[in-house]
């Protein structure tokens, strides 16, 4: 083990490359042969996390959020996955662990073949994207450790280029509003959840204790363009950066009308799931927010950054309430973004988990392989 890890952490093909399948298969040394007849293991299991306040939306609200907690074993290695399934996505325990038992990996003999064995696994079944991304994300952690690398590394990016963190505010009473803000003070940019009639309320209250720079996600909770136009005038005037997913994904003619008028940017989420919504974006929106839960993982995150930058929009990385787990994944591209909202752990009580941190409100990477994770001692 320790004279590949030690061929592959020298290989300046490995630590500079984007797409590292094929790479070690120029290794063909007896020694690897050998070891390469080894399968993966896939586990995983159900978890529940507790959200430290009622989370409410334009349109629900829920105190917690199902999980599945995946792993991937190979030669003694685990590599560690999270799917995080918030009610909008259509997934559920049920759903990602009928997916997950249809997985054969052991048929993979190893663990660089990635596009190969992602491939395989968007192929099984339409949708199931969180249950793909747990997947995702365990490969990509174990291939990380295998390597003794992270994945900002591999992927050739700098930490020091990492972002602030947003700290969601959602929507709640103008006492519980001041409340969240007040736990918010070490972070520098609030994200306001809006798309209810209290709108102006929840950035009137916040303004009274706060002048920070805010951007606000309404969810598709608006419905009439000029309402919205007027709304992103208001908000500009409020100190608001962006407005995300200002209305329904369907009003495709509305939301590209707004992006033209609009005094800000605006953000697709509900809108832009995976690659190919990338290109049907980029006359509708200023920017995309990448989720790993929507896009099946890394590896797709990743293709869908470089190609909103080819087609010079903004690019925000989002996230779940998750736990550290898929908010360390979803970090490693965090030095190419534009934005960060990667909140997701602050937000519950029992994470499972430690990995990257927020430091003065900026995302701060770490130097420990693949994901960067570890698991939280009992």
């Amino acid at each position: 083990m320790q004279s590949r890890r030690s061929f592959l952490k020298a290989s300046s093909l490995v630590a500079g490359s984007i797409a590292l399948p094929g790479v070690v298969s120029a290794f063909k040394d007896r020694q690897y042969i050998k070891r390469n007849s080894a399968t993966m293991k896939l586990t995983f299991k159900p978890y529940t996390l507790q959200l430290r306040h009622a989370f409410n939306l334009a349109t629900s609200s829920r105190t917690t959020t199902p999980v599945v907690l995946t792993e991937i074993e190979y030669e003694g290695i685990k590599g560690y996955g999270e799917a995080s399934m918030p009610p909008y996505l259509g997934e559920s325990h049920e759903t990602v662990l009928r997916f997950l038992s249809r997985l054969k990996l052991e048929q993979f003999g190893d663990p660089f073949q990635m596009e190969k064995i992602l491939d395989y696994v968007d192929s099984v079944e339409q949708g199931n994207a969180a249950a793909k991304a747990s997947v995702d994300i365990a490969l990509h952690d174990l291939v990380g450790k295998l390597t003794e690398k992270p994945w900002y590394k591999l992927w050739g990016y700098d930490a020091k280029d990492t972002p602030d963190t947003s700290f969601t505010i959602g929507i709640d009473t103008p006492d519980i509003v001041r409340q969240k803000v007040k736990e918010a003070t070490p972070y520098k940019i609030l994200k306001v959840k809006l798309g209810r009639e209290t709108d102006r309320q929840m950035i009137e209250t916040i303004r009274s204790v706060t002048d920070k720079p805010l951007c606000v996600d309404v969810n598709q909770g608006w419905k009439d363009k000029a309402f919205a136009l007027d709304m992103a005038y208001w908000l500009k005037e409020k100190g608001v950066v962006f407005i995300e997913q200002p209305m329904p994904k369907e009003q495709l003619d509305d939301n590209a009308w707004l992006t033209e008028k609009s005094p800000l940017p605006t953000i697709g989420d509900e809108a832009v799931q995976r690659l190919d919504d990338v290109v049907r974006a980029k006359d509708v929106y200023t920017g995309i927010n990448i989720k790993l839960m929507k896009c099946t993982g890394m590896r797709e995150a990743n293709k869908m950054l470089t190609l909103a930058r080819a087609f010079n929009m903004k690019v925000m990385i989002g996230c779940m309430t998750e736990t550290s787990c898929a908010i360390s994944a979803a970090a490693q591209l965090s030095p190419m973004v534009d934005w960060a909202d990667l909140d997701g752990a602050l937000l519950i009580s029992n994470d499972v988990y430690e990995g990257i941190n927020i430091v003065n409100g900026k995302v701060t990477l770490n130097d420990k392989p693949g994901i960067g994770i570890r698991k939280r001692i009992k």
